[in-house]
């Protein structure tokens, strides 16, 4: 692995004594490959606070290994903070700005190889869009999730518990007093939140993969075991370079139907449509995801329920077996001859993993005894949605799974939480949210915090959200989002009226606006789009840049 000091070239001389400005060494410098420690650590984002810990460990691991670390930092920006204002917008764009920041780095430096640290939901897309791209050897160790917090609503809480309790609280429901006592009780620990957004998902999706060590994807943030993962993955960085096992050794077209068969046996977040997508696109795969969601959900069960379709959270997950049992249960659904970054295959890692904690199949089932015949996400197409739509029946009852309502129509996602507050919302009501998409929104946001509202105000039952935005992973109740063309490029939702009916059939894979072909065209005949001032700076060049969520939402040159 270690370079010898006779190909030490006098054209690197100057670059050299730079490096030695800082305290490198020779040896450091010549005798091993240079690792890049690509830090997404912030105290502005509880999914990350403890990535400077597991970086020093995986420096150790990366000495013992051979290589030398050097570091640098990316911007992490938390959707729960961000979420329900204009913050929101930045998110999914910050996913191009975290691969784009990367690979700058990587490049710049002639690093060698790159171990990604990362947690939460843009930034281990964003990570794996890079080495993608890059094509170095490259691994995710990320930060792991939190605790569950105090037991509310018959389940262990999160975050978004507070949310739920808000809507409650305006719906007289709780008290004020109960309503503050939350804040302090949701979340015991840093780490990723405690359900199976997307930063879990990504997470588990990750060791899916095989971008990342086995146990990495769930091992909860406060564990010592998370600190072993971190010094493991700084060895296994080296073995990496040594092998010369790539990310497209790993990121295949297989690996990536292992990833979409597992999120839909685990029932995971639909924003990973999106960003397996991306990751397809920078791989330079001829794949379409959303295709891949449609054709294998028919047969690949739902194995998995946590949090938000049942009371388990990710440390009771962990506990259960985690990715590995998952893997192990779906059996030949699983290519297991793909190559993963220990070196070895799925299928060798799956048969030597040890499972410390007992079996629960409340948590994890056998593959013949399925919380669901069908995968717990699902894509819809219909006259409403033509290009897909994404929604979730894994999280929500299934006498929902054939929902009709008719519309109550908002163009932003604050007037619609407003209106569901303030009780403008009833049974009955699908509600739709415009203007939200990667072009329209722009920055496609999450419309998490009206579906918490509508679970608070006691309507989760009885309502339905339809949006060009997204949704987040904690988010349960009939939903369906990502709904392509978006409006603000023509697609139907955007001459959607109030009181139109509208049908949500999973069944039959259908999102259908009761209206004819001929009022369609009708309404567009008079439509013109709405406008929106855009800020100057990212959100412009990405409004003009990104493609469909169908696409993945990235950027392409040439495209507007």
């Amino acid at each position: 692995m270690s370079k010898s000091r006779k190909d030490k070239s006098n054209e690197e001389a100057f670059a050299h004594a730079l490096f030695k400005s800082m305290g490198f060494s020779e040896d450091e410098l010549i005798d091993r490959p240079m690792i890049g420690i690509a830090n997404s650590w912030t105290t502005l984002v509880p999914g990350h606070y403890n990535l400077n810990q597991l970086s020093d460990y995986a420096k150790r691991g990366i000495y013992r290994g051979g290589g030398t670390a050097v570091e640098f930092g990316v911007i992490a920006a938390c959707d729960g903070i961000a979420n329900g204002h204009e913050g929101m917008k930045y998110v999914l764009p910050s996913r191009e700005v975290i691969a784009n920041s990367v690979e700058i780095q990587a490049k710049a430096h002639k690093l060698d190889g790159l171990l990604l640290l990362g947690s939460c939901d843009k930034i281990v897309p964003g990570m794996l869009m890079a080495a993608a791209r890059l094509n170095i050897p490259a691994m995710i160790l990320n930060g792991g999730p939190m605790s569950g917090g105090i037991e509310f609503d018959g389940r262990k809480s999160d975050a978004t518990t507070v949310d739920e309790a808000h809507g409650m609280l305006e719906a007289g429901r709780i008290s004020q007093d109960i309503f503050e006592k939350l804040e302090d009780m949701v979340c015991p620990s840093c780490g990723s939140c405690a359900f199976l957004g997307t930063a879990n998902t990504m997470g588990c999706l990750s060791e899916a993969m095989g971008m990342s060590l086995p146990d990495a994807g769930l091992t909860p943030a406060h564990y010592a075991d998370r600190l072993r993962i971190a010094y493991s993955s700084g060895l296994k960085i080296c073995e990496l370079i040594e092998k010369n096992i790539r990310p497209r050794d790993i990121i295949t077209k297989a690996s990536l139907r292992n990833a979409v068969k597992t999120t839909l046996a685990i029932g995971g977040s639909t924003n990973v449509v999106i960003h397996l997508a991306a990751i397809a696109y920078e791989a330079e795969l001829d794949i379409q995801i959303v295709d891949e969601f449609e054709r294998l959900r028919k047969e690949t069960p739902q194995i998995v329920k946590v949090n938000p379709s049942a009371k388990w959270d990710m440390e009771d997950f962990h506990k259960a077996g985690g990715v590995a049992r998952v893997l192990r249960n779906m059996g030949c659904l699983i290519d297991e001859d793909c190559m993963t970054c220990t070196g070895q295959t799925v299928g060798f890692n799956i048969s030597k993993k040890v499972y410390p904690w007992p079996e629960n199949t409340e948590v994890i089932r056998p593959l013949e005894e399925p919380f669901a015949k069908e995968g717990g996400v699902a894509i819809l197409r219909g006259n409403l949605a033509p290009g897909t739509g994404v929604t979730k029946p894994g999280a929500f009852p299934v006498e929902m799974h054939v929902f009709k309502g008719v519309a109550k129509v908002f163009e932003c996602e604050e007037d619609a939480n407003e209106a569901i507050l303030s009780g403008k919302v009833e049974a009955g009501n699908v509600v739709v949210i415009r203007y939200e998409g990667p072009k329209g929104g722009p920055g496609m946001r999450e419309m998490y915090k009206a579906m918490k509202y509508i679970y608070g105000r006691g309507l989760i039952r009885s309502t339905a959200v339809v949006t060009d935005g997204r949704f987040s992973g904690t988010n349960n109740g009939c939903f369906v989002g990502h709904v392509s063309p978006e409006a603000a490029e023509g697609g139907v939702i955007a001459i959607v009226k109030d009181g139109d009916p509208i049908e949500i059939n999973i069944p039959a894979g259908r999102l259908e606006l009761g209206i004819s072909e001929e009022e369609i065209q009708r309404r567009f005949a008079d439509w013109k789009p709405k406008t929106k001032q855009i800020p100057k700076g990212w959100l412009q060049i990405y409004a003009q840049l990104a493609v469909s969520a169908a696409e993945g939402g990235v950027m392409k040159p040439g495209h507007s």
